[in-house]
């Protein structure tokens, strides 16, 4: 009975849990004071102080951290554990040969990493020393930033950087509002409006703010940096405390900038590591590149060949040494005991032929892909046609391990506004009733005399229309979040709109809503200022009109609206909306309708951005209704949002309709050129908007998205409105495969392969109805009919898309069973979904802020440098990586197959064929340069060509050059030029004698000899390979052989005192004095290059790919 009461009680606990709103807040006693006695219990809790720690290590645990991260590596683990078996029992092979390289690898990474560590603790001393002004006792006092504590009362001066997350109190300026720009958080220079709240502003002195007695209870930090929910308890003369709301339009953000506001006193809520600054510091989830899952594949594959060749040589160990005539000699006879084979010493047999094959597994191979990341990450940067005058800025690199995956894309997912276009907007006309209103005449952006007059496309208005006209064009005066400034210097640029009645501008977070004001002044309406809490306006008359502002519903995605309730001079209460038609004309009860959607849909097919504009008359009561619900949504602590929302609902309905307006947004530079060379490079190219379906397809048509030729097919709520989603789908669907059947048909009849271009048009809602799993848990059907009927679409067109539904189509195209790589491109802070889940996302430094680029893996000023990102950039660092990897495997192999064939021929004793210092050089130090500098500046054909023929991306789509076909080449050549070296050298020394003094070679002598011959063959390989020769290429190719040949003559001329053997003296100067072998040097490499000059020969003359054909021209 008791455990069947657990669950009730478990039921009961989280209820009570999800009523305590208390749970995750917190109170800050302004000031650190108490309430008064009987108001609330005073708990001081205890908070984090301001210091900011970026840095990842300290001095004590740099070495332990450091250590334990890089061997979390399996390449790291790895060698370290070859190295302590090297150690523990007797391998044929010196510790120092694998111990050496890695400590070369943890050094070196080791080191970097320090360094950039180094440079943050830096950083965060400048920070957390900085001074900042608290009032104590009345006074203002001088503290470190970093001495900061919650409660603090904190006095900040104009253009002076916040210290912490703060909630402002008051305000030099009287009406209690200060202006910020958060260009450090967000991008957006421009100014921001904040405000006190109204009980507090007036505490305008040290001493004045000394005497507030109140409380801040607000949600525990979080990091999204636009929502704050709390409330304020302010004490006024020991009575019951007022509560006031507090959102995020009283929070300023460490980091972000104070303007135009001689100060303000503010008091400090979330400080250090819990300011929303510091959360936001946290690291994205990791991204791996497609070339790097091959790398991992073909280590996997190395490591079997490995642990076969070490079973293969202690089996034939056995085997061999099993026959009683090849025992140890007489003098060395064993003993019965030692005879007898004992697991144990099998088993360190095994792991001796593991130590001495363990070359072939490259540890530097990881050291070099790194350094080559990091280094050729810097082109890109320092690309001078990626840089963009207006911006002052060029490309941005976050993060240099997806370089070679911009060779690889074949989804292009992009936004429209501010990506294809230029989020740079222009009032075109509005339609007040069915009548059309266009401004005369516009010069950028300047009023010319006698410019407020309209030009009416109907019939003359009738007075009860002037009302309403008059009526719209205040609606949009007043609804709106646009800010006027006298003419100044903003960030160093004089900004003004000469009206000839002073000089002012408008800044708001949105391009829109300055378009609308300032269409609205050319059309005779001037919005001049908000003072006071009233806004005032210009009318026709050149009288000056005041409504008190009395609620703001803003703006937000899912609403897709955004109202006003004022009070005009009469006393009239009014609400005003404007938004999305599809947001306005489902709350519409009265208004010229039809005439305006009519219009509205002109408007959309002609590619402008519309809005509509509705009103409703409010009783006092009414109000006062509105008035209950906003405050008690907006006190809520727990779910304020939600509450919001549902407030917002019931408030924006019932509306008389007004008209709509047009706005142009320009498609950006050489967008349309962009899109023509990504689909001619064979990506497709979606456009993902949140815009309506007319308005994206114009736009996609401007940017040859669709060809005039192109066949649109449409799945939208429209058309699911008419035929069932079913239906609808499969009728797509037959469509498509119609097509795709004819076109085989022609093509197997070699017929003209002239066929039909497909577009697909989806909305948001839509898609929600495909993706949904049916009732019968059948989830995969629809999707798997959608992903079909779109891979044979040429673009996609999504419309009306909230932002997680971006991503949801990006990770559907992710997931499908081709696997494609995709690339997400946006500017505003709705693509950050978008960019994070596609393999690789791409940020616009746009006017939307710097969301997108903060977020992204790589940051573009403009759309156009998208092609030479992904068609130069994104090539070149592909065929350079792709030969990387494929080099450093066939260079071991060589390297150690000839150690292997030497077993059969030294009674498989785990005998070394080259000495230690070979071993342990040869991928430091004789082949490691000239590969590096190869992936470096490699150019296989010139960038102009690459920019001017985007097919030549298809040679290198789909991984090609690291494809299984590829990497077997490379093995079997590998293997094919060690049995030349080794098999070589082997008859050419079976019963001759190679000094003139009749002296014999020593085994030492043979593997110097296969030695030589391996390094000058695989640098030479390197050599043929190169396309681009420049002096450094020069260079580093013969450096490192003159480097091998003077370090041979040095090591074994010298008698080296720290040595325990004297193995190699004389032996390389020995080998160099025979004729001989420098004969069987020359012609081994010859021999072992010819098989790939004659595949290369023949590849080119019989199936040459584009790129061989742009070559050989």
């Amino acid at each position: 009975a008791p455990c069947e009461n657990l669950p009730t009680l478990i039921y009961r606990l989280i209820n009570c849990v999800g009523e305590e709103n208390w749970v995750d807040n917190r109170t800050v006693y302004i000031g650190h004071r108490e309430p008064p006695p009987g108001a609330e219990a005073y708990i001081p809790q205890r908070y984090p102080d301001n210091r900011i720690v970026s840095s990842k290590y300290t001095f004590w645990n740099f070495i332990p951290k450091n250590l334990f991260e890089q061997f979390r590596r399996i390449a790291n683990f790895y060698f370290l554990i070859i190295f302590l078996v090297q150690l523990i029992i007797d391998t044929p092979t010196s510790p120092i040969t694998s111990g050496l390289p890695l400590f070369f690898v943890i050094t070196v990474t080791a080191i970097k990493q320090g360094y950039e560590d180094w440079l943050r603790h830096k950083a965060d001393n400048t920070v957390n020393r900085c001074p900042v002004h608290v009032i104590q006792h009345g006074k203002v006092v001088r503290k470190q930033s970093c001495r900061l504590q919650v409660g603090d009362i904190v006095l900040v001066k104009e253009d002076e950087t916040f210290p912490c997350d703060l909630i402002v109190l008051s305000t030099s300026r009287q009406d209690g509002t200060c202006f910020v720009t958060t260009a450090s958080l967000d991008g957006e220079s421009s100014h921001k409006t904040y405000y006190a709240v109204q009980e507090t502003k007036a505490f305008n002195t040290e001493e004045e703010v000394d005497t507030l007695r109140a409380t801040i209870e607000c949600e525990q930090p979080q990091p999204d940096l636009y929502k704050f929910v709390g409330r304020i308890n302010i004490y006024l003369d020991g009575n019951e405390p007022i509560a006031r709301p507090l959102g995020s339009e009283n929070v300023l953000l460490r980091g972000a900038t104070l303007k135009n506001t001689e100060y303000i006193y503010a008091v400090a809520i979330y400080t250090g590591m819990e300011t929303k600054m510091a959360l936001n510091y946290q690291s994205k989830s990791q991204k791996r590149s497609a070339v790097e899952k091959s790398m991992n594949a073909f280590l996997v594959i190395y490591l079997c060949i490995l642990i076969s060749k070490a079973l293969i040589n202690t089996v034939l160990k056995y085997l061999w040494q099993g026959d009683p005539g090849r025992d140890e000699p007489w003098y060395n006879g064993k003993t019965q005991s030692e005879r007898q084979r004992h697991l144990i010493r099998a088993f360190t047999d095994f792991l001796a032929f593991m130590v001495l094959f363990n070359y072939i597994i490259p540890v530097s191979m990881y050291v070099t892909v790194e350094m080559q990341k990091f280094l050729g990450s810097y082109f890109i940067s320092w690309d001078e046609e990626m840089f963009d005058e207006e911006l002052g800025e060029g490309a941005l690199v976050n993060t240099s391990d997806l370089n070679e995956e911009l060779g690889q894309v074949e989804y292009v997912f992009t936004d429209k506004t501010g990506t294809l276009t230029e989020n740079n907007m222009e009032f075109i006309e509005c339609c007040v009733d069915g009548l059309v209103y266009v401004p005369l005449s516009v010069c950028n952006g300047q009023i010319l005399p006698g410019a407020s007059g309209i030009d009416v496309i109907d019939s003359s208005p009738e007075p009860a229309k002037k009302e309403n006209e008059e009526l719209f064009f205040r609606a949009l005066c007043l609804c709106h979040t646009v800010q006027v400034k006298e003419e100044e210097t903003v960030d160093g640029i004089k900004r003004g709109i000469n009206q000839g009645k002073g000089t002012s501008f408008y800044i708001s977070s949105s391009p829109d809503e300055v378009a609308l004001v300032e269409g609205m002044k050319r059309l005779g309406f001037t919005y001049l200022r908000l003072k006071d809490s009233h806004m005032e306006i210009l009318n026709r008359k050149e009288e000056i009109e005041r409504f008190e502002l009395l609620e703001v519903l803003n703006f937000d995605s899912v609403r897709r609206r955004m109202s006003v309730i004022v009070r005009s001079g009469t006393g009239q209460y009014y609400l005003f909306c404007k938004g999305a038609d599809s947001a306005i004309f489902p709350r519409v009860v009265s208004g010229k309708v039809e005439q305006i959607r009519a219009r509205v849909q002109h408007n959309a097919v002609e590619g402008l951005r519309t809005l509509c504009v509705a009103y409703k008359m409010l009783s006092p009561a009414e109000y006062e209704e509105v008035c209950h619900l906003l405050t008690s949504a907006k006190l809520a602590l727990h779910a304020r949002e939600k509450k919001l929302a549902e407030a917002y609902d019931v408030i924006e309905k019932n509306f008389i309709l007004l008209g709509a307006t047009a706005v142009e947004d320009r498609l950006q530079d050489q967008a349309a050129d962009t899109i023509e060379s990504l689909h001619k490079a064979g990506m497709k190219v979606w456009v993902l908007t949140g815009d309506k379906m007319e308005t994206a397809a114009a736009t996609c048509y401007a940017s040859r998205l669709f060809r005039r030729s192109t066949q649109i097919l449409e799945l939208t709520t429209k058309r699911t409105e008419e035929q069932s989603l079913h239906d609808v789908l499969f009728e797509l669907s037959r469509t498509v495969l119609r097509q795709r059947r004819s076109m085989l048909r022609e093509s197997l009849s070699g017929l003209s392969n002239d066929f039909q271009d497909y577009g697909l048009i989806i909305d948001g809602a839509t898609l929600s109805a495909v993706l949904k799993p049916s009732e019968d848990g059948s989830s995969g059907s629809y999707k798997e009919i959608f992903l079909d009927i779109c891979r044979n679409c040429s673009a996609v067109l999504c419309c009306r898309m909230a932002p997680l539904q971006k991503a949801q189509i990006v990770k559907l195209i992710k997931a499908s069973k081709e696997r494609p790589i995709t690339l997400g491109i946006g500017d505003g802070a709705n693509d950050v979904s978008m960019i994070l889940e596609a393999h690789v996302g791409i940020g616009i430094m746009g006017k939307e802020g710097r969301h997108a680029a903060r977020n992204s893996d790589y940051a573009i000023p403009k759309f156009k440098h998208l092609k030479k990102i992904l068609l130069v950039h994104g090539h070149y660092y592909y065929i350079r990586i792709a030969e990387l990897v494929q080099y450093f495997f066939y260079k071991n192999v060589c390297f150690i197959f000839p150690q292997f064939l030497y077993q059969f021929f030294c009674g498989f004793s785990q005998q070394p064929l080259y000495d230690t210092a070979y071993l342990t050089l040869y991928n430091i130090s004789f082949t490691s340069l000239p590969i590096l500098l190869y992936s470096l500046i490699e150019q296989h054909v010139s960038m102009d060509i690459l920019k001017r023929d985007p097919s030549l991306y298809r040679d290198i789509s789909k991984n090609s050059l690291l494809c299984w076909r590829i990497f077997i080449y490379w093995t079997f050549l590998g293997v094919f030029d060690a049995a030349v070296f080794f098999f070589g050298i082997y008859f050419l020394f079976d019963d001759a004698t190679f000094t003139s003094n009749g002296q014999m070679f020593g085994n030492w002598t043979f593997g110097a000899l296969v030695f030589t011959v391996l390094v000058f063959t695989v640098t030479l390989k390197l050599a043929l390979d190169t396309h681009y020769w420049t002096w450094i290429n020069h260079f580093v190719i013969w450096g490192s052989l003159l480097f091998y040949v003077v370090f041979s003559l040095l090591w074994g001329g010298i008698i080296w005192p720290f040595l325990n053997y004297q193995r190699m003296y004389y032996v390389f100067m020995q080998m160099l004095s025979s004729g001989p072998a420098w004969l069987s040097i020359v012609l081994l490499v010859s021999v072992s290059l010819l098989p790939d000059v004659l595949k290369k020969v023949l590849c080119r003359a019989l199936w040459p790919t584009t790129t061989e054909h742009i070559q050989v021209s």
